[in-house]
């Protein structure tokens, strides 16, 4: 999750640098009080993980991983199965004979195992992907609690070493994601 907090710092950054100056600003009243501060602080691994978005995302994720390990499960036990015989054979073939069949078993084990790793990563990846989208969307609601609370700045909570609970604007921040968002699926 530092990795997230990074991509949020660096996304956050760009989208808001041109809005320093309308910050300043004092918005129109919302319809929630928000504190009033020129520094704000977030937590942006409870900003995504409790958000509907980040829990949508987070038991997809969790369903495909769950179907990536019953399938490496079930290919472990027809590879264990497949050894197996190719050991029972071993006795009654000459090595010549074993040889291209004890090859060909490696190979199949060894490309199994590369298609099986790159499930891995691109469910990986599409891990990263939701977490950029959700920021991405996330940024002007983020963009327009910072007008409301007249701050110029809004911090990864974890990068600031002492301040008030007063600043720290994540529950809100859900509070609007959910409200501008939802689960992200629309």
């Amino acid at each position: 999750m530092r990795r997230l907090a990074r991509i949020f710092s660096t996304l956050l950054a760009v989208v808001l640098a041109g809005s320093f100056a309308a910050a300043q600003e004092q918005a129109a009243p919302t319809q929630r009080s928000v504190v009033q501060s020129p520094i704000l602080t977030v937590d942006t691994d409870r900003l995504y993980s409790q958000s509907a978005f980040g829990l949508r995302v987070a038991k997809e994720i969790d369903e495909r991983g769950a179907a990536l390990a019953a399938e490496n499960r079930k290919i472990e036990a027809e590879l264990t199965e497949e050894e197996q015989d190719l050991t029972d054979k071993r006795a009654t073939l000459t090595p010549e004979e074993f040889r291209p069949l004890a090859d060909s078993f490696d190979e199949k084990v060894q490309s199994t195992r590369r298609a099986q790793e790159a499930k891995g990563r691109e469910l990986s990846q599409q891990l990263e992907k939701e977490q950029i989208a959700f920021l991405n969307a996330a940024a002007p609601v983020l963009e327009t609690l910072m007008r409301d609370a007249g701050a110029a700045l809004i911090l990864e909570r974890r990068s600031v070493f002492l301040s008030t609970n007063a600043i720290d604007i994540t529950d809100e921040a859900i509070a609007r994601i959910n409200a501008a968002l939802g689960d992200g699926t629309d």
